[in-house]
């Protein structure tokens, strides 16, 4: 079976033109918003690559916004530039900076402000969240579901534990369709490196206690999520796609220069395809 796949970057200097050379127009492109960036970069990137062709994510940071007329400025953007679907978020800011103190009231304006038209997927957090507890996280999944079209989870680096979270969800009665967020096959150096940058410094923490497991998992000079996507397949119909944390890593993205076919997932994560709550 093959997993649908999307490709997440990180909207820094040049990654536009990177992405133009090493990405094929068919790609889905989910641009983060990181709390030093703030939102005006993320939606610069996100509306460049949609007029160009791609279809893009662009994450909105409910704690980032100054205002709802911020956005309503950001979907109106969206509108323009043909882009149809967000990621919705809290946002690691620690004081809002406007109204918004999470993603549910900002998801209740999206509904609201584009008549219900914009899709907006909402983040999962297999290993839990540093903050908030499992139970007020499920509540919040719950409150969030028939606003939400999809959940993208939070990197993992353990399929049983991403297959686990996907049947707790529907257990507890979140019906939306699950996408696994997964490490790109990145030099390790720049996994570890930038992984503290984005949030999940902790993860790779926790990991490295593992023993063998991390050992096998970070070994060598590139981290390959082969091994992982693998153990995805295992329970068909349980993951809708592969959410690809590429860290702007793009030299072999599936179907880019050099890939034989955009069909063939599993090479092109392990030749080195191209976060937030």
């Amino acid at each position: 079976m093959m997993f649908p796949i999307r490709i997440e970057i990180i909207p820094s200097e040049g990654i536009v033109e990177r992405v133009t050379a090493l990405v094929p127009l068919t790609t889905t492109l989910s641009v983060t918003c990181l709390p030093h960036h703030g939102i005006e970069r993320t939606m610069r990137t996100a509306i460049q690559l949609s007029v160009l062709g791609y279809n893009v994510i662009p994450h909105l940071a409910a704690r980032s916004l100054h205002s709802r007329a911020d956005l309503t400025g950001i979907l109106r953007d969206c509108n323009v530039a043909g882009i149809g679907e967000v990621f919705a978020i809290g946002g690691d800011r620690k004081n809002p900076a406007g109204p918004y103190e999470s993603a549910l009231p900002m998801l209740e304006d999206i509904a609201q402000y584009s008549g219900g038209a914009m899709r907006a997927g909402v983040a999962g957090y297999p290993e839990g969240h540093p903050s908030v507890g499992p139970v007020d996280l499920l509540d919040a999944l719950l409150a969030k579901q028939h606003l939400a079209s999809h959940v993208v989870t939070q990197m993992c680096f353990a399929a049983p534990k991403i297959l686990d979270y996907a049947a707790l969800l529907r257990r507890e009665g979140v019906r939306l369709p699950v996408w696994a967020g997964v490490a790109g096959a990145v030099p390790r150096t720049k996994l570890v490196s930038l992984a503290a940058q984005i949030g999940v410094g902790s993860s790779l923490k926790f990991l490295s206690r593992k023993g063998p497991l991390a050992r096998k998992l970070l070994s060598g000079d590139r981290y390959s999520p082969q091994g992982l996507v693998s153990g995805l397949e295992s329970q068909p119909g349980t993951i809708a796609g592969i959410h690809l944390y590429s860290f702007n890593s793009l030299d072999s993205v599936p179907g880019g220069p050099g890939q034989a076919s955009t069909s063939a997932l599993q090479q092109a994560l392990i030749r080195g395809a191209a976060r937030d709550n």
